[in-house]
């Protein structure tokens, strides 16, 4: 199978700074006009969930929806400004409309000190309260004694939006692809995973597929436990996952585990990322992050995995102003991308044989598939691989089990299965 998508990197950039400037949150209009953006490149479903609909332990809450907001000399001079950055208002903000002193204002504000320039990212979703965020030099400016200021926001019965879409295969075992919606104008923790799950679904759709596959554009957190609590039946199909998250940056791929560590996305992603022969790491579980942590749950356990470049607070443009379009790049999306498609590649193609000889070793020597001169030392990476496909063909080693416990690349065990069957010594099953 062909896993290099078809398309020029510049198209996923392109998307990406389409979505930039809208005011995202885990509900509203911003999350609509988003999913919209998403549909006008692929057929997702837009669904909306009620606020106040209990899920599991959680309700959905109010709809937030943002118009403008300010902080204001007295005269009318406006010193932080939402129109300059939606970053600047902490996000489901009450609203506000009123003078205070700068040391009361003060207490509302955050910064960051080691990056003076930036602007902070921060919410208060399940907390009614206000703020404004803002870099150093705007905070030490701060230097009248009263300010105005006004946020212009609604908290009002309303939904929670997501979008879907479910591409059947020959099976209803189902793989799940995930991107969370929820950020505003940030580029790599939000808009890369929208971007490469956007166009991930578009070389999905043209596959002759065996797994079903159902892509999520949800708001982390809620949004995973909404749909969740919203399919119990459909969860049950789900033999794997994969969140992906923070995918434009220049740093290497890592692939984060699920809690088990060896269901079929695990091990394909291991695979893949060892075969890629880069600095690219595979690491364990650990319960926070992205959607995987919901999938993971005692309740549910469906090992579910996230791919990602710079790691969840571990690089300092997180969650600040700096992850802006500058902070990515069309070629890490497109390489993001194929690592993404040579993983479902794997899945797809994965297959389980039996040994038709099982009863010792078969002399492949007489087949031709071996060579005839013995004692010239360790035998080649195929006749290995051939040797370890006889191993541990016995029904329950797929080909990408062989090559991890062989440590030898999938390519050349695939291979080795091709010859071994055509001499009638390997059954698929």
């Amino acid at each position: 199978m062909d896993v290099k998508a078809d398309l020029d990197p510049s198209e996923m950039y392109a998307l990406i700074e389409g979505l930039y400037p809208l005011c995202r949150s885990i509900t509203g209009n911003g999350v609509r006009k988003t999913l919209r953006k998403v549909q006008e490149l692929l057929p997702i479903e837009i669904h909306e969930v009620a606020s106040g609909t209990q899920v599991f332990d959680w309700t959905v809450p109010e709809e937030w929806n943002i118009r403008d907001a300010w902080i204001a000399t007295l005269d009318g001079r406006r010193v932080v400004d939402f129109q300059d950055s939606n970053l600047h208002v902490v996000g489901y903000s009450v609203p506000v409309r009123e003078r205070f002193p700068v040391e009361e204002l003060k207490r509302h504000l955050h910064v960051l000190e080691d990056h003076p320039d930036w602007i902070p990212y921060r919410t208060s979703y399940y907390h009614r309260d206000w703020g404004f965020c803002l870099t150093k030099w705007q905070y030490d400016a701060l230097v009248e004694p009263e300010y105005e200021v006004s946020i212009d926001t609604s908290l009002t019965a309303g939904a929670l939006t997501y979008g879907e879409l479910k591409l059947p295969g020959r099976v209803s075992d189902e793989i799940v692809i995930s991107a969370h919606v929820c950020h505003p104008s940030m580029c790599n923790d939000n808009l890369s995973g929208i971007a490469v799950a956007t166009f991930l679904g578009r070389e999905l759709s043209t596959w002759d597929r065996r797994f079903s596959y159902r892509l999520l554009f949800i708001p982390g957190t809620i949004g995973s436990l909404t749909w969740l609590a919203t399919h119990r039946d459909d969860s049950l199909n789900i033999r794997g996952g994969l969140s992906l998250v923070c995918l434009g940056d220049a740093r290497p791929l890592t692939y984060k585990k699920s809690l088990a560590g060896d269901g079929p996305v695990d091990r394909a992603a291991t695979r893949v990322l060892h075969d890629r022969g880069r600095e690219e790491t595979v690491i364990d579980f650990f319960p926070f992050g992205y959607d995987e942590r919901q999938f993971n749950a005692p309740g549910f356990r469906i090992p579910f995995g996230s791919l990602m470049r710079g790691r969840h607070d571990r690089f300092p443009e997180y969650h600040t102003s700096a992850d802006d379009l500058s902070f990515i790049s069309a070629a890490q999306l497109d390489d993001a991308l194929d690592a993404c498609l040579a993983m479902l590649s794997r899945l797809e193609t994965d297959a389980m044989f039996q040994n038709l000889a099982p009863y010792g070793e078969p002399q492949l020597g007489r087949r031709g598939v071996y060579r005839a001169m013995g004692g010239g030392g360790d035998p080649d990476d195929l006749s290995t691989a051939m040797f370890w496909v006889l191993a541990l063909s016995d029904g329950s080693w797929s080909l990408t089990d062989i090559a991890e416990r062989a440590e030898l690349p999938l390519a050349t065990i695939e291979r080795a299965a091709d010859v071994l069957a055509g001499q009638q010594l390997l059954r698929k099953i």
